[in-house]
């Protein structure tokens, strides 16, 4: 290796270190904050070294608000995540299929229609979306927040089916040879196969949900119904004292499913693209 490449490869890499320490530095800072009394916070100190270690401040914030502790808020995201994660993946993978690998009349106007959709900013059906729940009488429950998300999602609808056409047709014929309807196809080929899509959709998808405000903050009403992201907004209070060092403890424990869930999937992730999805 001649001098001026290790040299190349050396400021190569202290570049990414320092550009991923000013990446995560914010992190890190909520997570020290989480263990400071507010008067240190609002200094605005860079150390993450707290003066007084403040572990109260995990104690004060899982009390919650009203007698609901932080447990209700941390069980309801998951119980809305979990649920609609699962119907994006379901959803989205057989819209990814009908348009991808079966031919009907229609399809290229549908999927343009789907396209379409993803062209459209949130705000523009923000409003509609709320007076067709509210007239259903459904706006202060989980429905509108979960039913959505098993109709299929445009940007992994057209995820996966970008992953499908790097699947061999030559399969869905040989398992129509062999008697395989199209449900069959899809269940025993076709799904297996997007495992690495699917575990994108599951990463993506379970952080985006998790980590939604607007949509628990128009449709949940109710303080017990509330999610993690809505109650730790509760904490910041214009009428009185904001306590910082709870809404941090919080706030860092939120990140831990999230953590977790992408340490869970990212093996599986990984060995999918290793392999293109195709084993023999």
């Amino acid at each position: 290796m001649s001098a001026k490449h290790k040299i190349q490869k050396v400021l190569y890499h202290l570049f990414v270190i320092i550009f991923g320490i000013i990446m995560i530095y914010p992190v890190f800072w909520m997570i020290s904050g989480s263990f400071k009394d507010n008067a240190e916070i609002l200094r605005g100190t860079l150390s993450l070294v707290p003066e007084n270690l403040k572990i109260s401040n995990y104690s004060t914030g899982w009390k919650g608000f009203a007698g609901i502790t932080f447990a209700t808020f941390f069980k309801n995201s998951f119980l809305i995540t979990t649920v609609a994660t699962l119907g994006t993946v379901i959803s989205s993978s057989l819209v990814a299929y009908a348009l991808s690998r079966v031919r009907f009349r229609g399809r290229k106007l549908w999927f343009t229609c789907m396209l379409a959709t993803m062209m459209l900013p949130g705000q523009v059906i923000m409003i509609p979306s709320f007076l067709i729940w509210y007239n259903l009488g459904l706006s202060s429950t989980y429905v509108p927040l979960i039913l959505p998300y098993f109709c299929g999602q445009a940007f992994f609808i057209y995820q996966m089916m970008q992953f499908m056409a790097g699947i061999p047709r030559e399969l869905d014929e040989a398992a129509t040879i062999d008697g395989c309807s199209k449900y069959s196809i899809y269940s025993h080929i076709i799904l297996p196969l997007l495992k690495p899509s699917i575990v994108t959709t599951i990463i993506i998808q379970f952080y985006w949900k998790w980590d939604d405000y607007m949509g628990p903050l128009l449709y949940l009403s109710k303080p017990q119904s509330y999610t993690a992201s809505l109650a730790i907004k509760l904490f910041a209070d214009s009428a009185s004292t904001t306590d910082y060092g709870a809404m941090f403890a919080m706030s860092t424990l939120s990140l831990i499913p999230v953590f977790l869930i992408f340490l869970f999937f990212n093996r599986y992730l990984v060995e999918g693209i290793g392999t293109s999805g195709l084993k023999g």
